[in-house]
């Protein structure tokens, strides 16, 4: 039964009357997967950073930026690739999909958007099957078949006529444009529909091993760290609600963060043994260590005031014109280092987290400018190597008899300041085991001031070609 007003309502509130009262009416069955929001809306503290880096340039996919005028030119590519979908279903027709697929799942897909979807139910599953539908084509650019993946180059990704968008000597760039716009947070569509759409236009595939197959390599494109554990990713591959939220899980390990605090006699007869070099290393790794462990220790909701700050802003402006002078990328491009602490560089924090703990309470919140970090110059000159690692973010390592850091292997390019920026922003809306890959991303700003510190990282091999 629809509610009755005595007040003359306009159309749009007419029509969120009729929503509201039939949402109230309906299935009251509890469902954990109407309450799982997965895409949202980059906060405003980031967006001001840098806006270009958050909000699409050449393609809306999703509600979010549908219609966005400027964008309005790719509508009929998008357009283009929903025709070889529709020619490709086989045991159902593109409309089916639409209304049996995505129409009958309004609530669900709604419930990943955290923003209200001003958009009625068929205008909606008509929007993303089409937006699917151009995922779709897109990802088969990614080949399934290992044997041919060393064989295929960008140019022949490109290949791809998607309504022969532009000549052969600009695909490259369109390539690029159109891979940082599918990766924002603010234009993701819900992985299970490019799930069940490429189930329904390639049934000869194995279940999913092809689809899965490509969105490895996808991330592998994008990820700046190409390490990447297979079999982990195939087992939780559609758990993730969207492209950008399976590259991050595909990038951020799941370590456990332990931190025991030492007490001040221990740490003052530590502190005593250190002399010459070896003290002025500990001295020099503590800072940094001291910015690690008050993150960990941080609350979320105090960390958001930190994030708020103009420093903290600055710190995920990485010096890109200094990085790509010395890394010669012909665009501009990203050098955010990511590292996740492992077991023998919290060990080292102890003391370090103690002091930040300290401080934190004598100042009612400790500001970002009080903590010095150390460059990877100045490592060096107190005696600190840097060797790459050929693994994930979980093969940091830190070893102090030899005083090396291990890092893993960075791979940079036109995108990855794009990808970069919206994990940050997509962990700073989730928040998920603490903020890590913010907290580490920060840190290796913080260690890389000047084309000297790129240098001598670059020269160790944690920079890859």
């Amino acid at each position: 039964m629809e509610p009755t007003l005595g007040h003359n309502l306009s159309h749009d509130d007419h029509e969120w009357v009729i929503n509201i009262s039939r949402s109230l009416e309906g299935d009251t069955e509890d469902n954990e997967d109407l309450i799982s929001m997965r895409i949202f809306n980059v906060p405003k503290s980031l967006l001001c950073s840098k806006k270009e880096a958050y909000t699409p340039q050449v393609i809306a996919l999703g509600p979010y930026h549908h219609r966005r005028v400027e964008l309005l030119d790719m509508e009929r590519h998008k357009l283009d690739a929903a025709k070889k979908v529709r020619n490709k279903l086989k045991p159902i027709r593109f409309i089916d999909f639409v209304t049996h697929t995505v129409a009958q799942n309004d609530a669900h897909i709604r419930s990943f958007y955290s923003r209200y979807l001003n958009f009625d139910q068929e205008t909606l599953a008509w929007m993303l099957a089409i937006d699917a539908s151009f995922l779709v084509v897109y990802l088969k650019t990614y080949p399934s078949d290992r044997r041919r993946q060393r064989s295929v180059s960008l140019s022949r990704r490109n290949s791809l006529k998607i309504g022969h968008l532009m000549e052969c000597s600009r695909r490259n760039t369109w390539h690029h444009a159109v891979l940082r716009d599918i990766i924002m947070l603010e234009n993701q569509v819900p992985l299970f529909l490019i799930r069940e759409l490429h189930i329904l236009c390639y049934p000869e595939d194995n279940k999913d091993d092809a689809l899965v197959s490509m969105l490895i390599n996808f991330c592998k494109d994008l990820a700046p760290i190409k390490h990447i554990d297979e079999q982990r990713f195939k087992e939780e591959c559609f758990t993730r609600a969207h492209l950008l939220e399976l590259l991050y899980h595909t990038l951020v390990a799941h370590l456990p963060v332990d931190i025991n605090i030492v007490d001040q006699g221990q740490e003052k007869e530590n502190k005593e043994q250190n002399d010459g070099d070896v003290g002025r290393f500990k001295s020099a790794f503590n800072s940094i260590l001291c910015f690690i462990g008050f993150l960990i220790c941080a609350p979320i909701q105090f960390f958001s005031k930190i994030f708020k700050c103009k420093l903290a802003l600055q710190l995920i402006n990485v010096p890109w014109k200094v990085i790509s002078s010395v890394l010669k990328i012909r665009a501009k491009s990203a050098i955010s280092n990511i590292v996740l602490s492992a077991g023998d560089v919290m060990e080292e924090a102890n003391t370090a987290v103690a002091q930040a703990q300290a401080q934190h309470e004598e100042s009612e919140g400790l500001l970002v400018e009080e903590i010095a970090i150390p460059s990877v110059e100045e490592f060096t000159k107190i005696g600190v190597t840097f060797r790459p690692t050929r693994g994930g973010l979980s093969s940091v390592k830190f070893d102090a008899p030899s005083a090396t850091f291990h890092l893993p292997v960075i791979h940079l390019n036109d995108n990855s300041e794009v990808v970069l920026r919206n994990m940050v922003a997509y962990e700073a809306c989730v928040a998920p085991e603490g903020m890590v890959f913010t907290r580490y991303t920060e840190l290796m700003n913080g260690i890389i001031d000047t084309e000297e510190d790129v240098r001598i990282l670059r020269e160790s091999g944690d920079f890859g070609e």
